[in-house]
């Protein structure tokens, strides 16, 4: 069998934890950073995790993720 390949944006995109689960980085955060409180701002270099729904379609372009 041929090596499957992984989609390279998603993997610049999603990691997979140590649990299996799906994680991304926030959107919002690349400018208009004037406009945005302190405490949005922080909230948003927090990472967030993949929602369950959409955790599969993630997990099928990363085939080598771990889990």
């Amino acid at each position: 069998m041929p090596k499957m390949k992984t989609n390279r944006a998603a993997a610049k995109r999603f990691k997979i934890t140590g649990t299996g689960r799906v994680r991304r980085s926030k959107g919002g955060a690349s400018h208009f950073m004037g406009g945005k409180s302190p405490s949005r701002l922080r909230r948003l270099r927090k990472q967030d995790m993949v929602h369950k729904s959409m955790e599969e379609r993630v997990k099928l372009m990363l085939p080598y993720g771990t889990k």
